[in-house]
């Protein structure tokens, strides 16, 4: 069946449901579902999302969706469609852009606007493989001391690992249920589900919708989304190799059947086949 609406791991879908000066109520009504309340947004400023070193030497920063609250503080929003390699050092990097921009020429007393930065991730952390987070969506970042209170609380960053989400539609409690639920399966939808009857979901909706796209969008989006979906073949692909081979090596070195279940998450059906 033909999509009716863009896919929002995209980076054409993303940008154009939450990145655009029209789309602002929609990025500022995600950002406040996600925030606690005491941290309640009431307006944006999209800003320059690409960001330079203070040297020749110093690499650049393009963000997905920069911008700032009416009280200064910054959000950097991604979508990171695969595992990378030292994607968390990348957050963090990208970072110290919004922080080192708010330094001042002359005397200055350091004090900082708070900085978010949020992920959302088409894929789930390694290292949560074996701990009692790894089926959590929502994973809230702080730099906390060795007693685990937190030490400064104006740099956050917040992960939010989709694969995990699987609520269905008649489980929906929250707003930020809800916007997990559009953002997860928006590609799949013929028709707009009675959940999301308010404003903001309708222009969510309409903004997504593919048949109102110009002839020059339609096919950067189309050229997107196959760039999208090669990048997820390849790299499911080398992840299913990489598998193949450790699976192998386990048997090799004569590890049990329930070893390589606890390991690698198949079934002993799908071990034993292998």
């Amino acid at each position: 069946m033909k999509a009716k609406y863009l896919n929002p791991f995209t980076d054409f879908g993303f940008k154009k449901i939450f990145g655009e000066e029209a789309s602002k109520p929609l990025l500022l009504d995600f950002l406040n579902a996600l925030l606690p309340q005491s941290n309640k947004i009431v307006d944006l400023t999209f800003k320059n999302n690409e960001q330079l070193g203070q040297t020749d030497f110093d690499r650049k920063a393009i963000y997905d969706i920069y911008c700032e609250n009416e009280k200064g503080e910054k959000f950097i929003v991604e979508l990171q469609k695969a595992k990378q390699n030292y994607f968390k050092e990348r957050t963090v990097y990208y970072s110290t852009f919004p922080i080192r921009e708010q330094a001042e020429k002359g005397e200055w007393n350091y004090n900082l606007k708070a900085v978010y930065c949020i992920g959302i991730l088409d894929f789930t952390f390694d290292d949560y493989e074996t701990e009692p987070e790894k089926s959590e969506v929502v994973h809230t970042v702080k730099l906390k001391n060795q007693n685990g209170r937190t030490f400064y609380d104006k740099l956050t960053f917040i992960y939010l690992e989709m694969p995990n989400f699987k609520q269905t539609e008649n489980q929906l409690k929250t707003r930020l249920d809800k916007w997990l639920y559009f953002i997860k399966h928006l590609e799949d939808f013929q028709t707009i589900p009675s959940i999301f009857s308010d404003e903001v979901f309708t222009q969510a909706f309409e903004k997504a919708e593919l048949a109102k796209l110009g002839q020059d969008d339609l096919f950067n989006y189309e050229m997107n989304l196959k760039v999208y979906r090669d990048y997820k073949s390849t790299i499911d692909t080398a992840f299913d190799e990489g598998k193949l081979e450790m699976i192998r090596a386990f048997k090799n070195a004569g590890a049990s059947i329930d070893t390589i279940i606890q390991a690698t998450g198949l079934t002993k059906e799908e071990v034993e086949n292998l």
